[in-house]
């Protein structure tokens, strides 16, 4: 039997690694690109020629029109005939390094208003009376708002409040004050701290169709239960912020 003949398809191979590497290196410059962008690093919102990029970053040319395809994906830049690569999407800074309402975190941004889809008590699912160490069964405040910043869709949050608290809540400004801010004053102290969870999830078509998202868009869902300075949980949230409007950020110190 003659010996099999191992074929090296070397031509294709090495295309396809030219091709991967490209692809990291566009995804790598991407994430500069979107970094400047945020950062407000080009005045008037138009980014460089591509050959000044290329150069910027010691990248070639097809690497920088990938790296640029994907912010388009992201439909934070968009290509425009005798002006080149402009910024169509602003990003607002969130952060997580502070506990507090989203008009006050947002206001240098512009103003917060919130319209209230639903308010009412409602029986405790039993992990939002776990979570608010409440007995199983106990009536809470819910409370369902689409909050807009300067008329734009950004979030839509599901509020969870203890009864006795939320109660008061009823005859309160919610279209156009924090529910931080009304809880300190129905209490008469302060919040303390908050345990926050953030992931990425996929827009469901309702709140896709709320936040006027695409559906199946990414949108970030952030979780949080929130304490009055004695330690009584008080405010239990489902916040899903549209993904492509807003950015979280925070200052973090290691301790050994």
């Amino acid at each position: 039997m003659p010996a099999e003949r191992t074929v090296t398809h070397t031509v294709p191979v090495a295309a396809a690694r030219r091709r991967r590497l490209r692809a990291d290196q566009a995804r790598a410059l991407a994430d500069l690109l979107r970094h400047q962008i945020l950062a407000g690093g080009y005045p008037g919102g138009v980014l460089p020629l591509e050959g000044d990029l290329a150069a910027d970053y010691g990248a070639g040319r097809n690497t920088v029109r990938q790296a640029l395809d994907l912010l388009r994906g992201e439909q934070l830049v968009e290509r425009r005939p005798g002006v080149g690569t402009v910024v169509v999407c602003e990003k607002y800074p969130h952060g997580l390094d502070r506990l507090q309402g989203l008009a006050e975190t947002l206001n240098e941004h512009g103003r917060v208003t919130n319209e209230v889809r639903t308010v009412g008590p409602v029986r405790a699912p039993a992990p939002v009376a776990g979570r608010l160490g409440l007995p199983e069964h106990t009536d809470v405040l819910y409370i369902e708002r689409l909050r807009r910043l300067n008329g734009l869709p950004l979030s839509l949050d599901l509020t969870y409040v203890p009864m006795d608290i939320g109660a008061g809540l009823l005859g309160c400004d919610l279209e156009n004050t924090d529910v931080f801010r009304l809880l300190e004053q129905l209490t008469g102290q302060p919040l303390g701290h908050a345990e926050i969870t953030l992931e990425a999830v996929n827009a469901d078509a309702h709140s896709a169709a709320v936040l006027q998202a695409p559906r199946g868009a990414a949108v970030l869902m952030l979780e949080r239960l929130t304490h009055l300075g004695d330690g009584r949980p008080v405010d239990l949230e489902f916040i899903r912020f549209r993904g492509d409007r807003i950015t979280m950020s925070g200052l973090l110190r290691r301790s050994l």
